[in-house]
C-alpha cells in the first residue's frame, strides 16, 4: 500500500497503474467511444478495432466493455497474441467447453461453429477480445479473418473486437492483408489526453480514490505532467504517483514543479517517437469507416460530432520506480533474444540497463531450467513488460515470492519488433489443462495481472 495515502487522506491510492475499472475516465471521448463500442458489438457490425499507443488505455476500456456488455453477451478474452493458428482454436474452444482431443483444424473448426449456432439458437451472442493484436503471427490474424466468416443466414455467429497498438495499422496496410483488413467495420483510436484531459483525469482519479481537500497539484504541476506525459494516461499515472511520494517525504501536502521534476528523472521517460513518412494510399478505406464511427461515438454521447485523433506509434519506456509498482498488464506476445541475460543484462556494450538483484537471480533460474525444459510442457506466464522498467520487475518479483514458490519464478528477456521486453513465467506442467488447473490457485494479487497459459516452445 502506498505510504502517502493517510498524509493526503486518500482511501486507495489513486494511480495504480493496473485497469480497475472503479477508475474508468470518460473524458477525452474514452466514455463515448466505449458506448459506441458496446454498440457496434450488439449490432452484429463485423470486426472492431482499438489502436493506441502503449499506456493510452486500451486495456482499461478492454476491462470496461467486459463489465459493460449485456448479459446475453457471451466475452471469450484472448490476452497471449502469441498463440498459433491451431491454438488459437484450442483457446476458442476451452472457453466454449468444446473438446479438441483428436481434431483436425477443419474438424475444430466446424465443432466451434456448431457451439456458435447453438449459442445464437439460445439469445446468445459471443465476442472475442484479442489484445496486443498487433502481435499476432500473420497466419493467426489469417485465423482471425476466417473465424469472422463463421455466420447464420441472418447474423454473424462470433463477433471479434482487436485492441492493438499503431503498428497494426501498417500491417493491415500490407497486399497480403487487405482481405482482413476489409472485414474490419469500426475503427476506434485513443489519443493521448489534451492538457485539459489531464487535468480533469487527475482530478477525478483523485476523487476516485476518496481525496475531498483541495487539488494538491498545481496548475504548473499539471502543465509539466501533460508535457512529460505526453498524454498518455499511463505515464501520467506514474507521474502523479511519484509526485505524491515525493511530496510526502517533503511532508507538504502540496505537488509543485518541484516533485514533479524529481518525479520525471526517477521515471526517465523516452520520447515518443516521430511518425515515419507513411504512404497514405493504402489506409484510404478506412477514412470513411472511420468518420462513421466518430459520429457514432458523438450521437451515442449526445455530443457534436468530433474525429478521433491519432497517436504517434512509439514505445513508453516507464520507470525504475522509487516504490515497486503494480504489475504491468499480461499477454504481450514474446520472442526469444539471440543474446541471453546474464546479471548486467545482454551482452551487447551498448546496453545500459542495469537489473535488480531479484531479477538477476531469476534470470539465472529461467537459463538453468530452460535447458531440461520440454518443449510439450506448459507454464503461466505472470508478467511481460519493457525491460527498462526494472522498478517495476524487481517490485512484482517481490511480491511473487512472497506469496508463491519462489523456486518456480523464473525471469527472461526477450525481443518484439526491436523492443527489448521481460516476461516472469511461473511452474512446468505436462499439459495445458495442468497450467490452467494451477492457474485457478493462484493468489488474487497474482491473478489481478491477468496470467495465462504457455507453452514451452513459445520460448525457443
Amino acid at each position: 500500500m502506498s505510504l502517502y495515502l493517510e498524509h493526503f487522506g486518500l482511501r486507495e491510492p489513486p494511480f495504480r497503474i493496473t485497469p480497475h475499472t472503479d477508475f474508468f475516465f470518460t473524458g477525452a471521448n474514452r466514455g463515448p467511444t466505449l458506448d459506441a463500442l458496446i454498440y457496434a458489438i450488439t449490432q452484429d457490425e463485423g470486426i472492431v478495432k482499438v489502436t493506441g499507443e502503449v499506456g493510452s488505455g486500451k486495456t482499461m476500456l478492454c476491462r470496461m466493455l467486459l463489465e459493460r456488455l449485456p448479459e446475453n453477451v457471451e466475452t471469450l478474452y484472448l490476452a497471449n497474441p502469441s498463440l498459433s493458428r491451431q491454438e488459437i482454436l484450442g483457446a476458442i474452444a476451452d472457453e466454449l467447453g468444446v473438446p479438441v482431443e483428436g481434431k483436425a483444424t477443419h474438424s475444430l473448426t466446424r465443432a466451434l461453429q456448431d457451439a456458435l449456432i447453438e449459442r445464437y439458437a439460445g439469445g446468445k451472442r459471443v465476442v472475442l477480445l484479442i489484445d496486443e493484436a498487433h502481435a499476432m503471427p500473420a497466419e493467426s490474424l489469417e485465423e482471425i479473418r476466417l473465424l469472422s466468416n463463421l455466420e447464420s443466414k441472418a447474423a454473424k455467429l462470433l463477433q471479434i473486437a482487436l485492441f492493438a497498438q499503431p503498428e497494426l495499422e501498417e500491417r493491415l496496410a500490407a497486399t497480403d492483408m487487405r482481405q482482413l483488413r476489409e472485414r474490419i467495420t469500426q475503427h476506434f483510436n485513443l489519443a493521448p489526453l489534451k492538457q485539459n484531459d489531464v487535468a480533469a483525469y487527475i482530478e477525478f482519479r483523485l476523487r476516485a480514490a476518496g481525496y475531498h481537500g483541495p487539488n494538491p497539484f498545481t496548475a504548473e504541476a499539471v502543465t509539466m505532467i501533460a508535457k512529460i506525459s505526453e498524454g498518455l494516461s499511463r505515464r501520467i499515472n506514474i507521474l502523479a504517483d511519484k509526485a505524491l511520494l515525493a511530496a510526502y517525504s517533503s511532508g507538504t501536502h502540496q505537488v509543485g514543479s518541484n516533485e514533479i521534476k524529481i518525479a520525471a528523472q526517477d521515471a526517465r521517460f523516452s520520447p515518443l517517437k516521430p511518425k515515419a513518412p507513411f504512404n497514405p494510399k493504402p489506409l484510404l478505406w478506412g477514412v470513411a469507416g472511420a468518420g462513421v464511427v466518430a459520429l457514432l461515438a458523438a450521437l451515442i454521447a449526445g455530443s457534436p460530432p468530433q474525429a478521433f485523433r491519432e497517436a504517434d506509434p512509439g514505445n513508453a519506456s516507464p520507470p525504475s520506480a522509487v516504490q515497486p509498482q503494480q504489475a504491468a498488464q499480461p499477454g504481450k506476445r514474446l520472442q526469444p533474444l539471440t543474446l541471453r541475460a546474464d546479471a548486467q543484462g545482454p551482452a551487447s556494450t551498448q546496453d545500459k540497463i542495469r537489473f535488480a538483484p531479484l531479477t538477476r537471480q531469476h534470470f539465472s533460474q529461467y537459463d538453468q531450467w530452460i535447458a531440461d525444459a520440454q518443449n510439450n510442457h506448459y507454464f503461466i506466464q505472470l508478467l511481460a513488460t519493457d525491460a527498462s522498467q526494472t522498478g517495476e520487475i524487481e517490485g512484482f518479483l517481490s511480491r511473487a515470492t512472497a506469496v508463491l514458490d519462489a523456486s518456480q519464478i523464473r525471469a527472461y528477456r526477450s525481443s518484439l519488433s526491436g523492443r527489448d521486453r521481460v516476461g516472469v513465467i511461473f511452474g512446468d506442467y505436462d499439459s495445458r489443462e495442468e497450467a490452467v488447473a494451477a492457474m485457478q490457485t493462484l493468489p488474487e494479487s497474482i491473478k489481478a495481472a491477468q496470467p495465462f497459459p504457455r507453452q514451452v516452445s513459445k520460448l525457443r
